[in-house]
């Protein structure tokens, strides 16, 4: 049991942003004083505040510590009751409240402190509305996302498995092998829809190839006698095999509802090229283990881009072995560490990181799935956790303070005319290109504040020198160079959408990412730039799904639930002579409010679904209701 419990509450204030009431319970047998309390919170105190019982001490990022009128003694059994007056922000959900949160005693020791979810005062939290309806289907088949073509007939009773026919090659044998272990890594207590060998009461399937079909493509034709496969791809196989063991799945789960074809065939090919899910590490991050399941998790609903945010203010999570500090400086939070504990973190250090064997495990396993781990190292901004593990990426003529992006991570951007940056970020590519075979890196380039470096007189130097007149347009010189590293490397660029400002960089062989707004998209494509649509308002799964307080997720796009996500068409925004500019969508999952698997499942799923289902599916085949009824059958985290 912990000695100690924080909760906290939230009311309105008319003008501001409302107050934070914290109480802190000293459960211990011991009187306490001498303390001071840290929390992590997304809902960020002002330097401008009024305090009432407390004194902030310090407040970096989302870490804030908290001291008691000097003098307290919280004896056995009470408590210490404080309010902060003058918030940054104002929460919208439950989970915008405590993260983490720890005691420094008198001794130095750091004692931890229990928390539960932030309360709205005076409001009554009901049950979680519910979010997806039952559903129903006119055709009863199992298949996510659904198919450009099917036309099929219903049988009575599902095969016991299916099996290769005999003569089939080895590569169509290991194929079927790869997707029965990809099916019983998700449901591990299912019985097997493949076996490799024939089985009394199961049907065979045969591979024809197909060349004529596209890439990605399938078709299946169900007979009396047998299935036949036909593609002339990897993929195309893959998803072919995928459809069988997600029709017999449905069948297996809800006989009621779904059956398998005894006849009929289906002819399916991708929507989009780009078919992605990002998974941000650095804020909150996630064993080898589960960044496997997810990649599992994007295979069977025929996902084909995993975008890998490795690095953020928060946290540096991929070994590079020519600055062993990155890791260990980086990837570690603790009270007494250089970064200060964040989202999670209390009062033991705590350090996790990928290293370059884990990253090959990873790749290999995606690999193998067909899908594309696409690497982020966000620069320029975004790059606390660098600057503090390298102090000689900073320019030491430049005030501490220069400039303070929101959360309160000062200085927080590479230094365009640092020399060592290029140099740094050169050594890191270099390695990158030994660990990721993809060919693309994202490089971030968002975020970065309107003032940023302009107390640099490094920058100011470079900024006459090359004729630059404000951030944007030094952020451009800077992502030209970067472009060109890449380059030299063959390698091409992604970013998000800001990478355009200030001039942004050549169009040829760069793909932006809209997340701030679905304008941006049409914005970007109108510039010349291939775009990927993934707006926060429909695609982030971050976002909490219903306006209810004890709803969790964050809320500076509004709310999204799971009918807005589906029905969303990011492409009828854009105008007709635009389209091919649209190289597919994305689904982006943050890290700030995914600290349980609870939270994670709630959150993520089905809207993950529901993007792959846009991804693949023509907007008129997709049907909400049919979709609902399959999707409850689909796997989690």
């Amino acid at each position: 049991m912990v000695d100690y419990r924080l909760e906290a509450s939230w009311s309105p204030v008319e003008g501001g942003f409302g107050r934070f009431t914290f109480t802190l319970f000293n459960l211990s047998a011991e009187p306490l004083s001498g303390f001071t309390l840290a929390c992590t919170s997304l809902t960020h105190v002002a330097d401008e505040h009024v305090a009432e019982g407390a004194t902030l001490k310090r407040r970096v990022a989302n870490f804030h510590e908290y001291s008691p009128p000097e003098g307290l003694i919280v004896k056995p059994g009470g408590s210490w009751r404080f309010t902060m007056e003058g918030l940054t922000n104002g929460p919208k959900h439950v989970t915008a409240g405590i993260k983490s949160a720890y005691l420094t005693l008198g001794d130095g020791r750091h004692a931890p402190v229990s928390f539960g979810d932030l309360m709205l005062d005076g409001v009554e939290q009901g049950a979680l509305p519910e979010l997806l309806p039952k559903g129903e289907v006119s055709e009863p088949y199992s298949l996510l996302p659904w198919p450009l073509h099917a036309a099929l007939r219903p049988g009575e009773m599902p095969p016991i498995a299916l099996y290769p026919a005999a003569g089939t090659s080895a590569k169509n044998t290991r194929a079927v092998a790869k997707v029965l272990a990809l099916y019983q890594r998700l449901f591990p207590d299912d019985n097997v829809p493949f076996a490799l060998q024939p089985v009394e009461g199961g049907r065979q399937i045969r591979f024809k190839g197909e060349s004529s079909i596209m890439e990605a493509a399938y078709e299946l034709r169900f007979t009396a006698k047998e299935i036949i496969l036909g593609t002339d791809d990897a993929s195309g196989l893959l998803y072919g095999l995928i459809s069988l063991a997600q029709l017999l799945h449905g069948a297996r789960h809800e006989p009621e509802t779904f059956q398998f074809p005894v006849f009929g065939t289906i002819a399916d090919q991708p929507r989009y090229e780009w078919r992605g899910c990002h998974l941000d590490v650095s804020r909150h991050f996630y064993p080898v283990a589960d960044v496997k399941r997810l990649i599992d998790v994007l295979a069977w609903n025929k996902l084909n881009i995993f975008h890998w945010h490795l690095t953020d203010d928060e946290a540096w999570r991929l070994e590079i072995k020519a600055y062993p500090e990155l890791t260990k400086i980086g990837a570690k939070h603790g009270p007494d560490e250089v970064l200060l504990p964040q989202f999670g973190d209390g009062a033991e250090p705590h350090s996790g990181f990928y290293s370059q064997d884990d990253v090959r495990e990873i790749v290999a396993h995606a690999g193998m799935l067909r899908v594309d781990v696409v690497p982020e190292i966000d620069i320029p901004g975004h790059s606390t956790a660098a600057l503090l593990s390298l102090p000689q990426l900073v320019e030491r003529q430049e005030a501490p303070g220069g400039y303070r992006p929101e959360p309160n991570n000062p200085n927080n951007a590479l230094n365009p005319a640092v020399g060592f940056t290029y140099e740094f970020l050169g050594k890191v590519f270099d390695e990158m290109l030994q660990l990721f075979p993809s060919q693309y890196i994202h490089i971030g380039g968002d975020e970065v504040p309107h003032g940023s470096w302009l107390a640099s007189p490094l920058c100011k130097m470079l900024m006459e020198r090359e004729k630059l007149a404000d951030t944007a347009e030094l952020q451009s010189y800077f992502l030209r160079r970067i472009k060109a590293m890449l380059a030299e490397r063959g390698k091409k660029l992604v970013g998000w959408n800001e990478v355009s400002h200030g001039g942004g960089v050549d169009r040829d062989g760069t793909l932006l990412m809209a997340w701030e707004k679905p304008e941006v998209g049409i914005e970007l494509a109108g510039e010349g730039y291939d775009v990927v649509m993934t707006p926060g308002q429909a695609y982030y799964l971050d976002m909490a799904q219903a306006e209810d307080w004890g709803e969790p997720g964050a809320g500076w796009a509004g709310f999204t639930p799971p009918e807005k996500t589906y029905c969303y068409e990011a492409e009828g925004e854009l105008p007709e002579e635009l389209r091919g500019r649209m190289r597919g969508i994305q689904a982006c999952i943050w890290g700030e409010n995914f600290a349980s698997r609870s939270y994670f499942n709630r959150l993520v799923f089905p809207r993950l679904s529901a993007v792959a289902e846009a991804a693949w599916t023509p907007f008129l085949r997709k049907d909400w209701l049919r979709f609902a009824a399959i999707v409850r059958m689909w796997p989690t985290l």
